[in-house]
């Protein structure tokens, strides 16, 4: 099972374009950008990029969903489609370039360059095509629309629509700093006309998601009763599907602080409006796996949150695991696999169904294009069980098969983080494996960008932490030592270098 054979990864393979899908553009380094807006430019097209990774269930969702709709594909033909895969040499520079961190994130720039939107990667694969398609029709970048609506200025029902579909979660406080967007959100739904009635629905709800238990509601009283009849209208609850799977608990937790008759009747109607999504064909199988394991995470709300094995009704863990069970019989494209066994098997650890999570990802090792996520989800199964040694063993494996320069990087990270945490004492392992993971950045172009920057500050921080006694200052000396020549590599101007000086200072 674990000896399978290692895949190509995304970012070593040939371009979609070859099997006749959307032509991707693969970018790895400034010049092809450089390329990729000229050729933009010249032929009066807007330029998609997107950002992912081949590990990735919510790309995969996207491939397995978006990207291969012919209509999708048609559209495509418009712009000019850029690919950056994370683990591309390069890649994490361009990240850093373009502002974004988490996988997947979609940007739609106008011909000359402007940003125009983020595209939301959660919202169902119908709804993205509608806003690409009114991004292409000549939408205006997304900051001026913000600007205009927070002065108060007369928006078209478009704009109001690109504002509340825009990707505020792979914003990176492009519009607003993350701790007071709840608050722009509620204040741009309470500024929608009432001829944006859905727009202004999906812009609270989204600040609700944003708010935290005891903070004002956004919209007072009138809030409650709003969301209530939403969750009881099939037709509007499914409209705004993607927020309420995945932010159900965040609202409730909004709106009823407290355990009571309030939270109770509240979580009854969510949990209502829950069950008609996850039995909605019309959905993917994701967006109805997440819906059930909305209601698993509402089922536990007034427990606390490291609970292993929570008190929930039997037939909400027989539902959980049968709609496990049948996905994972029914699945055949492996992007899809990849996208809904993750999400399966963490559904039943919420469920406190232990055996069974671990008996889907052990089955799937060798049905997955990365192998080395689930192993690590393995591993976090039994660390949440108390099981240091499997953990140990699962993180090991995990670090050990993970593929791409960045993905290396961060799968490492999570190895020396375990071994910090669960075998402090193991002093030899945990120098090797951190002057691995250093050596590795050494060797990479880059390795001080973005994602991986923050891979190594986490392995710094946990490495300064473990020696907060100085019980392991030989160990650090040696681990400076190392990084030293790799540090005076790093270029100055760009801030690498002191990223790198900075990894084990406390």
């Amino acid at each position: 099972m674990l000896g399978a054979a290692l895949v190509t990864p995304d970012w070593a393979a040939p371009s979609p374009a070859a099997t006749g899908g959307v032509a991707w553009l693969d970018a790895a380094a400034q010049a092809d950008i450089d390329r990729a807006f000229a050729q933009g430019q010249a032929q009066h097209k807007p330029v998609l990029v997107y950002w992912g990774a081949s590990w990735c269930p919510p790309c995969n969702q996207l491939k397995a969903t978006l990207f291969n709709r012919q209509d999708f594909i048609e559209r495509s033909r418009s712009v000019v489609a850029v690919h950056i895969d994370g683990d591309a040499p390069g890649a994490q520079k361009l990240g850093a370039h373009f502002k974004v961190r988490g996988y997947p994130t979609l940007i739609l720039f106008s011909p000359k360059g402007q940003e125009i939107t983020r595209l939301p990667g959660e919202a169902e694969a119908a709804q993205v095509m509608n806003l690409l398609q009114m991004g292409l029709a000549g939408g205006r970048p997304i900051q001026a629309v913000l600007a205009e609506a927070r002065a108060g200025k007369a928006l078209s029902a478009n704009d109001w629509r690109m504002l509340a579909f825009y990707s505020w979660d792979t914003d990176e406080a492009q519009l607003v700093p993350a701790p007071r967007r709840g608050a722009l959100l509620g204040q741009l739904a309470a500024a929608c006309p009432p001829a944006a009635a859905d727009a202004a629905t999906r812009l609270l709800l989204k600040a609700l998601a944003e708010t935290a238990p005891g903070q004002p509601v956004p919209g007072g009283t009138a809030t409650a009763p709003r969301v209530r009849q939403l969750l009881a209208d099939p037709a509007a609850s499914r409209a705004q599907m993607d927020v309420l799977v995945n932010a159900a608990p965040d609202i409730v937790r909004a709106l009823a602080p407290q355990a009571g008759p309030a939270r109770t009747a509240l979580v009854q109607a969510t949990d209502a409006a829950l069950t008609r999504l996850q039995a909605d064909a019309t959905l993917s199988r994701s967006d109805r796996l997440s819906a059930l394991m909305a209601r698993v995470d509402l089922a536990r709300l007034d427990q606390p949150q490291d609970t292993v094995h929570p008190q929930l009704p039997k037939a909400l863990t027989q539902e959980v695991r049968a709609l496990a069970a049948r996905m994972d019989r029914e699945i055949t494209d492996g992007y899809e696999r990849q996208a809904v066994i993750t999400g399966a098997a963490h559904a039943l650890g919420q469920a406190g169904l232990w055996q069974d999570s671990n008996a889907l990802l052990q089955a799937n090792l060798a049905k997955s294009h990365a192998p080395y996520y689930l192993m690590s989800q393995l591993g976090s199964n039994a660390r949440r069980l108390g099981d240091s040694a499997g953990a140990l063993r699962w993180y090991g494996q995990a670090w050990a098969r993970s593929q791409g320069p960045a993905t290396r990087l961060q799968w490492g990270a999570n190895y020396v983080g375990a071994l910090v945490e669960l075998a402090p004492q193991d002093e030899a392992t945990i120098e090797k494996v951190a002057g691995q993971v250093f050596a590795e950045a050494g060797a990479q172009n880059g390795a001080f960008y973005e994602r991986s920057a923050r891979a190594l500050q986490k392995v710094g921080g946990q490495l300064v932490t473990w020696n907060a006694q100085g019980r392991h200052a030989a160990a650090l000396g040696r681990l400076r030592a190392q990084l030293s020549p790799v540090c005076a590599r790093q270029p100055a101007a760009d801030g690498q270098k002191a990223t790198c000086d900075g990894l084990l200072k406390g």
